[in-house]
């Protein structure tokens, strides 16, 4: 099973650029033809949050029509730049999305690996949280299963990366998710956005990382007075294959046209 992850597009209408600078539509669409010529094609996609840049309904409408090159089944979870009914109201035929009104937490039930989405966003605020009721609604969940190899999905992630901006909009209620994950030793990986970088880590008892953006990514500056900025550097994002016997592994995919690929044997030079 191949899972492809993209994350933080930041799409806005009618082709504008993020903070003047990055052409999100046209990064999508590079990403998106990357994953198409991929050797293997991935059985699905999943965009980890911040697919819009502001949450109106026509940023969501373009994205919709850009996420129609995609041809395998795409799962999307809010971030700290989209809004849930917005987003609810433009995907329509997205069926697992919640429709009540509250968070948009899901299930995914169809594959060897189990998928389980969580919404960490607080409307208004570039922060997130895991609150009291995700956290029950989590450990319900992972009860029903225990053994099912599961994969948690979300926005921002439950670590500090030490990009001290970033940090300080980042998860609160990491607690919460610390202890029910701990007690469930089916989740092979929490897999997040929000970072524009590739980060990994260990955490409760298994590993949780995030995933580069096809757009912009943040500068790495780990200085405790670094100011938030962004960098144009080369824009990727992320396969997860999950084999039974083996469990989950990344790979980290560049978004770009590179010379290659070149076989590691030299060809043989014939002397008359």
């Amino acid at each position: 099973m191949l899972i492809c992850q993209i994350s933080d597009l930041h799409i806005k209408a009618r082709r504008q650029k993020s903070y003047r600078v990055v052409d999100t539509t046209a990064s999508l669409e590079r990403c998106i033809a990357s994953i198409r010529a991929l050797p293997q094609a991935p059985d699905l996609v999943v965009v980890t949050g911040d697919l819009v840049d502001t949450g109106r309904a026509d940023e969501y409408a373009a994205l919709e029509e850009l996420l129609a090159g995609l041809v395998q089944p795409t799962y999307l979870l809010p971030g700290n730049h989209d809004e849930r009914g917005a987003l609810c109201r433009a995907f329509p035929r997205h069926a697992y999305l919640p429709r009540e009104g509250g968070r948009l937490n899901y299930v995914v039930e169809s594959y060897a690996l189990r998928l389980v989405a969580l919404d960490t966003v607080i409307p208004g605020e570039a922060g997130g949280t895991i609150d009291a009721a995700t956290a029950s609604w989590l450990e319900e969940v992972l009860c029903q299963a225990p053994s099912r190899p599961t994969l948690i999905m979300m926005h921002h992630p439950p670590f500090a990366t030490g990009i001290v901006h970033m940090d300080e909009i980042g998860l609160g209620g990491t607690e919460r998710l610390r202890d029910v994950v701990a007690a469930h030793p089916q989740v092979e990986r929490i897999i997040c956005g929000h970072l524009h970088r590739s980060i990994s880590t260990r955490f409760a008892g298994t590993i949780a990382s995030t995933c580069p953006s096809p757009a912009h990514q943040v500068m790495l500056d780990l200085a405790e007075d670094a100011s938030a900025r962004f960098v144009l550097e080369p824009p990727g994002f992320q396969l997860h294959l999950w084999r039974p016997g083996h469990g989950l592994v990344t790979h980290t995919v560049a978004i770009g046209e590179f010379p290659g690929p070149y076989p590691f044997m030299e060809e043989e030079v014939l002397i008359d």
